[in-house]
């Protein structure tokens, strides 16, 4: 049993003016090598903005311990997203048709050719290869759109995921309930487990059209993930604020208590558990992953 515990970013500009850090962390360098003396874990969220690129995973393996795991959001274009096209790589800009090299709108995925389809997946599993061969590389976390519900195309589409990167280990988050409902859970996490693709718990908001249910399972032997959105109901679904506003949330001492044993019912099931906090609103996600860390040693989890 190991329980990881850590963030869903470590360069969150509002993280960044809460003092947390010490004045000597005043770089790339210096942050990353702070954080990873707190915390064995780490989520990369600017992989689903754009491609990932070799230089930044040489350096993100040189900079923490043996021992550290990169857990990697996938680039938009993979999971159902759309892209800018000035987000893509000139590479494979210049190869695409001059209208969708242009267009003003976002790119899908679906909208390339499939040579270029594979290119997206290749590239980004290529330039993750110096964190894989550091033995620092986590799981892929494919975070699915709201609009990406459960339907025959789309349990292909999951399977398809596994067959561009057989190599690697693949987290799937849902964000639409239709996936997770009561006459579709158990399917949903048969398909997971058929194709050996992780299932991630989720801790968000409940009541709303977007919300996914509290559901905690384990759907590969190897590893669990439960990532944690925070409970800010009132902008869950509000409409024109940033992202760091819709996950402004500090879990409270009887919040955190009520997650423990969630986490210990994972790590029974699976030989790694990876719990990331997504409230990465000023040091609220640091402060609570701190007190979740404490609370589960005194569970005797940790």
């Amino acid at each position: 049993m190991a329980i990881k515990v850590g963030t869903c970013s470590w360069t969150d500009p509002t993280l960044l003016k809460a003092g947390w850090y010490p004045q000597d962390a005043d770089s790339a360098e210096g942050r990353l090598a702070f954080y990873a003396s707190r915390f064995p874990v780490v989520e990369v969220d600017s992989t689903y903005y754009s491609l990932p690129s070799e230089r930044n995973a040489v350096l993100w393996a040189e900079r923490t311990p043996p021992g550290f795991t990169f857990n990697i959001k996938a680039f938009s274009l993979m999971t159902g997203h759309g892209a800018a096209a000035s987000k893509l790589p000139p590479i494979l800009r210049d190869s695409l048709p001059e209208a969708l090299a242009t267009r003003k709108g976002n790119l899908y995925l679906k909208d390339l050719p499939p040579e270029a389809q594979r290119w997206v997946w290749q590239a980004f599993d290529d330039a993750l290869a110096p964190l894989a061969g550091a033995g620092k590389l986590g799981a892929i976390l494919l975070q699915f759109p709201p609009w990406f519900g459960i339907n025959r195309e789309n349990k292909a589409y999951l399977e398809r995921c596994r067959e561009l990167l057989p190599e690697r280990r693949l987290a799937v988050e849902f964000r639409n309930r239709s996936w997770l409902e009561e006459r579709n859970a158990a399917e949903t996490l048969g398909v997971l487990t058929d194709n050996d693709l992780t299932y991630v718990s989720v801790d968000e908001p409940q009541g709303f059209r977007s919300s996914v249910p509290p559901v905690v399972a384990a759907t590969t032997p190897g590893l669990a993930v439960i990532r944690l959105h925070g409970r800010n109901r009132e902008n869950w679904e509000a409409k024109g604020i940033s992202v760091v506003e819709r996950f402004r949330y500090l879990y409270n001492p009887q919040e955190l208590s009520e997650l423990v044993p969630k986490v210990g019912e994972l790590a029974e099931k699976a030989q790694e558990t990876h719990v990331l906090f997504n409230n990465c609103y000023s040091d609220f996600g640091v402060r609570n992953a701190a007190d979740l860390v404490e609370q589960l040693r005194i569970a005797g989890l940790e």
